[in-house]
């Protein structure tokens, strides 16, 4: 398992899906938390094991779920995001749940009231409900399956792993595998390999049952027994090993896990809503209901007393029929326990936070430290022909007719040509070992080692021992040279059969990729230029810029054409314009100054001049922009002042004072009247002070001189 983690840990997927830490383990499949590069989301990516993806009839079977799951959307439903290859690594993109699995909750907080199990199992039921609306069936309903988020949301999972019915799966659960866990299988399953919504439904009530008593119903020492027990005997009530439990309680764990399907609710809705009516008699404190406790019974327990928990009588268990002896069920032990042509059982540990992916290909049962089946780790992948791994249940009519029995076993009639038929086994069995002798040893040899050599090395060394080389692919390497051999087919040491061919992959050296040129790029499109290149996107930093538009990638880290590992992040810097710069105001000051100041600045100015009364000549009257910010290039408008305006003193010496004084005031002066010296009283102008002919700012005053 660590070679898959670091192999694929920091890979991206499909271009999109940079892959993280592991979160869960499985005999099919490992899941990993990732990140969705596209969309910038975290999300869960389950990673099917090696050699899956060659089988395309798998592969087809794979999509075909993934689609029929991804059409289910409910709230307490994990959801299914996408599907794809790449290259040869099949996987699947859901919605990644932040917290733990129901079965951590049962190790440590079991047995629950009856008010928290049917608390905790009605939002799995209205998930389930809304599959089966769907026309889907979960097919492995169980505590690792249901996810408890840290904000206390309830999801199942997996639903990726069931099927869409149809008419093809009416007949048969997997096409001739049967897939689920042991401890939550339905009877029909087991029997026929048919499964429906009721399935779904018994898992459901094996789960519930769980929860009220913190063990599971049928125990035993492996999973066969636990399979044959489903068939043969009813779910203990829960009160029977926590005691209080409510009768009604124990009929509706009844009529989930009815043996019989026909007498279990029909599917996950109605169950909802039988689990509703228990809740609230449970929230109300009702202890007994005894209408409430008949209404849930299954048909199967009239007639035996009120209670589940009452044991079968004599009659009843005659019409269950003996469906295999022990030694049928060691020989059925052995067919599952027989490796990769008849299944396994996952002897995976569940992970917090995650789920764990169906199937298994350990051989044989999973063991405690003790040699002790462990039933919380027991998943049965079994493989084979479209068989189910029981004879077909024998059904009894309502009357209580005997099934057919099967004719009885009788031992032949010794012959005496016994030491014959002895004899001929003998020889047969003589040609027999010859056979495999040469079939299976004599026409083999050993591989030999040729791994790190050259081509040529290889070939020479291969040759020597009678063999020849074929190059069968070739693959980047990090740690073997250029050029010599990675790994063979058989390995080192394998069977080959002699003269025969074995089969090299060949090193390309370590894999680099370049960094393109992405400067002027804008961030998506340099995002897309990485994930071509095969190289991933590390982070973006925003800089000023003066010549690289906003939004646009100024320089990348490492710079371009720098030859890196596949998927190794780049950083790129983001430019974020022009810097912005202040306005400063300088209405009112020397304009020169002024000018000088917002050129270094990088600012360009123009300067208008014109008259002004009030402001000096040669400092700013206005200015625009004259506060905020501005970038390099933006342009300052001056207005500089020339001061007033000038105006020529009119003449008026030898006037009356009164039409002196009226053309001064129309020229736009002010007067002042001073008597001269030599004052007579006439009221003659005798001078202007200034004189007659200069010039004056308009609006000054102009002193006249009389006589």
């Amino acid at each position: 398992m660590d070679r898959t983690d670091s192999r694929l840990t920091g890979r991206v997927l499909d271009g999109r899906y940079r892959v993280g830490r592991t979160i869960a383990r499985g005999g099919m499949a490992m899941v990993y938390e990732a990140t969705d590069l596209r969309l910038d989301r975290p999300v869960a990516v389950k990673v099917m094991h090696e050699g899956l993806a060659d089988d395309q009839e798998f592969v087809r079977r794979f999509q075909r779920e993934a689609r029929s799951a991804a059409r289910l959307s409910h709230p307490h439903a994990v959801a299914v995001f996408d599907t794809g290859d790449d290259d040869g690594t099949l996987f699947l993109v859901m919605e990644l749940v932040d917290g733990r699995t129901l079965r951590d909750l049962i190790r440590s907080e079991t047995p629950a009231t009856p008010a928290r199990a049917l608390a905790l199992v009605e939002p799995v039921l209205s998930a389930l409900a809304a599959a089966h609306a769907a026309g889907i069936v979960h097919r492995d309903v169980k505590p690792e399956n249901v996810l408890l988020a840290e904000d206390g949301r309830v999801k199942v999972a997996d639903f990726g792993l069931s099927r869409a019915i149809n008419a093809e799966t009416q007949h048969t659960a997997t096409g001739g595998v049967l897939i689920g866990t042991v401890s939550y299988l339905a009877p029909e399953l087991v029997v026929d390999g048919t499964a429906d919504a009721r399935t779904d439904v018994y898992a459901a009530g094996v789960v519930l049952f769980e929860l009220l008593t913190g063990s599971k119903p049928h125990q035993a020492d492996n999973p066969i027994q636990v399979a044959y027990k489903h068939v043969h005997e009813d779910i203990p009530a829960p009160s029977s090993r926590t005691p209080g439990i409510p009768a009604y309680v124990d009929a509706l764990v009844a009529r989930a896990t009815a043996r019989d399907a026909a007498l279990r609710p029909a599917d996950a809705q109605v169950l909802l809503q039988q689990v509703r009516r228990v809740r609230l008699a449970v929230e109300d404190g009702v202890t007994e209901d005894a209408e409430l406790t008949a209404d849930l019974l299954p048909r199967s327990y009239a007639g035996r007393g009120s209670s589940p928990t009452e044991d079968l009588d004599a009659s009843t268990t005659d019409e269950l029929p003996e469906i295999l002896e022990p030694a049928e069920l060691v020989g059925i032990a052995e067919l599952v326990g027989a490796g990769s042509a008849a299944g396994a059982v996952d002897d995976r540990e569940h992970t917090r936070t995650s789920w764990e992916p169906l199937g298994g290909h350990a051989p044989g049962p999973a063991r405690d430290e003790a040699g002790v089946y462990d039933q919380e780790r027991d998943t049965v992948v079994a493989t084979g022909p479209a068989a189910p791994l029981l004879p077909p249940r024998q059904r009894h009519p309502v009357d209580g007719g005997r099934p057919d029995l099967p004719p009885s076993r009788t031992t032949p009639t010794r012959s005496r040509r016994g030491p014959v038929a002895l004899l001929l086994v003998l020889v047969l069995a003589v040609a027999a070992a010859a056979g495999g002798w040469w079939f299976g040893i004599a026409r083999y040899t050993d591989a030999p080692a040729v791994l790190g050599l050259s081509r040529a090395a290889a070939d020479a060394r291969l040759d020597d021992a009678g063999l020849s080389l074929r190059i069968a692919d070739r693959v980047y390497s990090e740690t073997v040279p250029r050029g010599m051999v990675v790994s063979t087919d058989p390995e080192p040491g394998g069977r080959v059969r002699k003269e025969g061919t074995v089969g090299a992959t060949l090193s390309l050296g370590p894999e680099r990729h370049d960094v393109p040129g992405l400067r002027g790029s804008t961030l998506d499109a340099a995002q897309q230029q990485l994930l071509d290149a095969k190289l991933g996107y590390g982070d973006a930093v925003e800089r000023y810029s003066d010549d690289v538009p906003e939004g646009q990638v100024i320089a990348s880290d490492p710079v371009a054409g720098t030859a890196l590992r596949r998927d190794a992040a780049v950083d790129l810097v983001v430019s974020r314009g022009p810097r912005p710069i202040k306005v400063v105001d300088w209405t009112g000051k020397d304009a020169d100054t002024a000018e000088k100041s917002l050129t270094s600045k990088g600012f360009e100015v123009t300067r208008t001049e014109e008259n002004d009364d009030t402001v000096a000549a040669g400092d700013v009257i206005r200015q625009s922009p004259d506060s905020g910010t501005l970038v390099k290039g933006d342009e300052v408008a001056l207005v500089v002042s020339e001061g007033p305006v000038m105006v020529q003193v009119p003449d008026v010496v030898g006037a009356g004072v009164d039409a002196a004084q009226a053309t001064l005031e129309r020229a736009g002066f002010e007067v002042e009247v001073q008597r001269a010296s030599l004052y007579i009283g006439v009221q003659y102008v005798v001078s202007t002070d200034p004189g007659a002919g200069s010039s004056a700012p308009r609006g000054s005053t102009i002193v006249i001189s009389i006589v």
